[in-house]
């Protein structure tokens, strides 16, 4: 069976230690060398960019997230063994794992270690499609002739070049389809490189329903009510029975509980949504004092859009109180805008409404729908201060450019700080 060794990029090594420099991280399959779809996933990337910075934390189970009031953003595989997940609130994760060291998340260099990352991949194939931060599809077709190597290979040593360059770790997944590469790359976490081919359907066949990207809680209670726990079983559906069942929905359902997939790499593909949020340290009530993050918040939402050359077509609320419930209001804009003064107009009324007493932990605010930066707070003969706004936050943001983000600080920015 076609055979590769992670470590040096050998090919067909025999036994289970490569000749070539002696590793046994060996991957198999009989399909190795003719699959091109790949998932690129990194290993507790947050976390592990902190130990790489921070080599006296290498033992340590580390928590990148807000502080005690907040949620964990990101946990080392060492902190992970006790428990610890993504998105759960820090008091609970600091009650399973007490002697985790805390490091508030720097966007900042994850963003920068995340373009180092998107750099290497784009040398391999044009065809790559960002996921998140630090996950993306790759789709190696044809490439071939230019790497002088398959996919396996190139990929094999694009995980070494990443370790050796920027100090963290990867984990890939080989196969036909984007469905099954996603899933490849979470079977051997970390530093797993993992293939699926034919043999992925009688494999799904006996995985829970959850195991699917899109099968929450609620949908997975929804089919364990009808009878449906195992993908197998969700396999087997003709597609009209499907769709009876759930409804629009159910026939592509199905197709991914077989294992198929038929979208492409889509290196375009845009933006649905950008946000900004924040943690208190102690719970906020009033709206005077909820104002002061939600301007913040619109701050850092208009650079962000700025940034990717994006605006809003419509502002997002979103609210949690202190019992962990979740509130989302949503308005639509009568033109495009990337500049604070107008993202707070409009989210400034739905908090109105919102801040009524209740106890709030947290506070964001995004844009959805997005439309092109170029159609956002054109000028407009029914507001003649159009024009002058845009020129001020360009001003604005060219101080604190140069200055630092301090320099200048709106009145409506000025209050207690409150770090999340």
């Amino acid at each position: 069976m076609p055979g590769l060794c992670r470590d040096c990029g050998a090919r067909d090594p025999p036994g289970a230690t490569c000749p070539a420099c002696g590793g046994r991280r060996l991957v198999r399959h009989a399909a190795l060398f003719t699959l091109s779809i790949a998932h690129v996933d990194c290993d507790a990337f947050y976390a592990s960019i902190e130990k790489r910075d921070r080599p006296e934390l290498l033992t340590r189970p580390v928590i990148v997230g807000g502080g005690r009031r907040g949620v964990v953003s990101a946990a080392c595989y060492l902190a992970r063994t006790r428990g610890v997940r993504s998105a759960v609130p820090m008091f609970k994760a600091l009650a399973a794992c007490p002697d985790a060291v805390v490091i508030k998340p720097d966007m900042a260099k994850y963003v920068a270690v995340a373009r180092q990352m998107r750099e290497m991949m784009e040398a391999l194939t044009p065809l790559v499609q960002p996921l998140s931060i630090d996950e993306a599809v790759l789709d190696l077709s044809g490439t071939e002739a230019l790497h002088r190597a398959p996919p396996a290979v190139v990929l094999a040593r694009f995980a070494g070049a990443v370790e050796r360059r920027l100090g963290i770790t990867v984990s890939i997944g080989l196969a036909p389809n984007r469905l099954l590469a996603k899933l490849a790359a979470e079977r051997d976490k970390p530093r797993g490189f993992a293939v699926m081919g034919a043999e992925a359907r009688d494999w799904l066949a006996q995985q829970p329903v959850t195991l699917l990207p899109g099968v929450g809680p609620a949908l997975a209670r929804k089919l364990g009510a009808a009878g449906f726990t195992r993908l197998g079983q969700l396999a087997g559906l003709e597609v009209r029975e499907a769709a009876r069942r759930f409804g629009e929905d159910g026939p592509g359902l199905v197709a991914r509980a077989r294992g198929e997939d038929t979208r492409r790499v889509d290196p375009a593909r845009e933006t649905k949504s950008i946000s900004a949020e924040t943690t208190f340290e102690t719970d906020l009530r009033t709206l005077a004092e909820l104002e002061v993050p939600l301007w913040r918040l619109c701050e850092k939402l208009g650079r962000r859009l700025s940034e990717k050359g994006l605006a809003a077509a419509g502002v997002v609320l979103k609210l949690k109180t202190a019992n962990f419930e979740s509130r989302t209001r949503t308005v639509r804009l009568g033109r495009p805008t990337k500049l604070p003064e107008m993202l707070f107009r409009a989210a400034q009324p739905m908090l109105a409404k919102e801040a009524t007493g209740t106890a709030f932990r947290l506070i964001g605010v995004g844009s959805q729908p997005l439309a092109p930066g170029d159609t956002a707070d054109l000028p407009d003969l029914a507001d003649p201060d159009a024009a002058r706004r845009a020129d001020r936050w360009a001003a604005v943001e060219k101080v604190r450019a140069r200055f630092g983000e301090g320099a200048l600080v709106s009145g409506r920015g000025l209050g207690a700080k409150r770090k999340g």
